[in-house]
């Protein structure tokens, strides 16, 4: 895979106009998902990920071949994000805008429902860089060590920081009566 990805970015550096649009294909998915959860707003999302895609194209000469492609965008996709949710931190002014995407059809799902919006408010209340590493490691399964070259940190950084991401996103659900006392013990990882 990382030989395939490396061709790709070769023909990119070439001009070749389809291998774009394929390392593009590739990782747009990934990159939206990341951005719609770190920012719970899906135009601050795309528009985030669109940033993304054009430094990672700007920046591919910079690109060190020797280390995974995957973390190094995700770090661009992730560093997007933090500015904009520091303009929006600086802007009070900001509102979700977003209708939930789960379709309901009966009471079970009317609680599923609820319960992932309660959810997702949950992990936008997440500190930043906690949020981060915790995409990283639950949305796309990236390991520890990944997600510390990717966010450029220690080892044991990353896992404190998931751990408190999980505990932040427990005490938002347990404020908000989303979860019963009983259900949000959380194991050591």
């Amino acid at each position: 895979m990382d030989e395939e990805i490396q061709q790709l970015v070769s023909a990119v550096k070439a001009g070749d106009e389809g291998a774009m649009r394929r390392l593009m294909d590739r990782f747009a998915p990934r990159i939206l998902a990341l951005c719609s959860r770190m920012l719970g707003h899906r135009q601050d999302a795309e528009d985030a990920a669109q940033e993304t895609l054009v430094r990672m194209f700007r920046s591919l000469e910079r690109w060190d071949s020797s280390r995974p492609f995957e973390p190094w965008l995700l770090a661009i996709a992730g560093n997007r994000c933090r500015t904009r949710l520091s303009r929006r931190a600086s802007s009070p002014r900001w509102v979700e805008l977003d209708e939930p995407q789960v379709a309901c059809t009966n009471n079970s799902d009317d609680r599923v429902r609820q319960l992932d919006e309660e959810v997702q408010q949950a992990l936008v209340e997440v500190t930043p860089r906690y949020r981060q590493a915790f995409l990283g490691f639950h949305e796309h399964g990236l390991s520890y060590a990944q997600i510390a070259q990717w966010l450029d940190v220690p080892l044991g950084t990353v896992k404190t920081w998931v751990r408190r991401a999980r505990l932040q996103m427990i005490e938002h659900l347990k404020a908000r009566g989303a979860i019963e006392e009983s259900h949000h013990e959380l194991r050591q990882v």
